[in-house]
């Protein structure tokens, strides 16, 4: 399955990470890892939050390559729109 990662630079990414989670937990089932990350499930397309001290990462399994690059714009763009004023960006890489 394609994988994709994401990093966001910032120093608010568990709140950030909580943002998102209760953004998409409306539309999608969501839940915390016992780590302290937060997991959404798009139907068959996985997205993994990792906030860290000074970044947010971001992980997506998906079953092709199509429904990955949707799901990365979703979640990156919401993350931007979210992060605006502090000119937030997701880089994204292939895996």
């Amino acid at each position: 399955m394609p994988t994709s990662l994401g990093r966001a630079v910032t120093d608010a990414a568990p709140r950030y990470a909580k943002q998102l989670t209760s953004h998409f937990g409306r539309k999608v089932p969501v839940e915390e890892t016992p780590e302290g990350w937060h997991r959404l499930t798009f139907e068959q397309t996985d997205v993994l939050l990792q906030p860290g001290e000074d970044h947010l990462l971001i992980r997506v399994t998906a079953p092709d390559a199509s429904t990955l690059t949707a799901i990365q714009d979703v979640v990156g763009g919401h993350l931007e729109r979210f992060g605006r004023r502090g000119e937030l960006t997701v880089t994204w890489e292939q895996s």
